[in-house]
């Protein structure tokens, strides 16, 4: 969901800039970082990038760089007059020289640095008038960051794709380590019996030998774990917006790798294991930025 889309389109009075940046999010948390968008379009535009960017933590901007003659300052000449009679009654009433016999330079300077006399220009840089033009540019804004988080999703796919691959590639090498840890437990229980000078019932011991070894099998724990990986595969390749699920699909995936890793009592199905969650914990990271 990471991105980050710009466009900038030009009206009478100046440059309009508009830049969507999207991080990872579980919902679209959309946050509007301007004063310049009318109050009635405000929620145009929230429903536009939630329909178009679904998801993550959406940060919209909007900038205007005004023409030259729209960013001069204007005199308030009502107000300028209006302080210059002032400052005549004033002098009149204080006894002071007519401040017709002053500095007209002086005096002009004087009145222009009262408050509000030199005041820029304020109007509304978006209007209805020219809102199809800004209403286009945030569509291409939003288009292109779209189309960055295009080119990412083709990058995270092949990433994720690799990495459950590795893990099915690890699942299938605990295979040859199954009749060595089976005959390792065998021998574990045999020598503990050694050791204590005991003679069982060898048809019992048989029995529960193998009810113990029974316990210690991981092969349902492979198979489920290999459906959930082409399930991941499959969704990924063929839903609209499976960031979702898979992250649903990753939490089974670690459930099954965790419980081989608890039955193993195999140092080289250990050291498999480890790997695997490895590659699941760069898979659940990266399952965040997808749609």
């Amino acid at each position: 969901m990471t991105g980050y889309g710009k466009a900038e389109t030009l009206l009478e009075t100046g440059k309009i800039t508009v830049e969507v940046r999207s991080l990872n999010g579980k919902t679209a948390d959309i946050s509007i970082k301007t004063s310049m968008l009318p109050k009635d379009k405000e929620m145009t535009v929230r429903h536009k990038i939630a329909n178009e960017l679904q998801r993550g933590n959406i940060d919209f901007f909007v900038t205007f760089e005004p023409n030259a003659a729209e960013n001069a300052k204007k005199i308030n000449m009502d107000l300028a007059i209006e302080y210059f009679q002032q400052i005549e009654v004033l002098a009149g009433k204080i006894g002071a020289h007519s401040i017709q016999s002053q500095n007209p330079n002086d005096l002009l300077a004087t009145i222009l640095r009262m408050p509000e006399v030199m005041d820029a220009k304020k109007q509304d840089v978006i209007t209805d008038d020219n809102w199809p033009v800004v209403d286009a540019c945030i569509d291409e804004a939003l288009a292109n960051i779209n189309a960055f988080r295009a080119q990412e999703g083709e990058i995270l796919y092949k990433d994720v794709t690799e990495k459950v691959a590795n893990i099915l590639a690890y699942s299938e090498q605990v295979e040859q380590y199954e009749k060595e840890r089976v005959d390792a437990i065998r021998e574990k229980i045999l020598s503990r019996f050694a050791e204590l000078k005991a003679d069982p019932d060898q048809s019992r011991l048989e029995q529960e030998m193998i009810f113990y070894i029974e316990k210690l099998d991981i092969n349902e724990e492979k198979v489920r774990l290999r459906q959930h990986c082409r399930y991941f595969l499959d969704t990924i390749t063929n839903e609209m917006n499976p960031g979702k699920k898979l992250g649903f699909i990753a939490q089974e995936m670690g459930r099954e790798i965790n419980t081989t890793g608890s039955k193993a009592n195999h140092t080289e199905i250990q050291k498999l294991v480890v790997k695997m969650k490895d590659e699941l914990e760069k898979i659940k990271e990266q399952s965040l930025n997808i749609l």
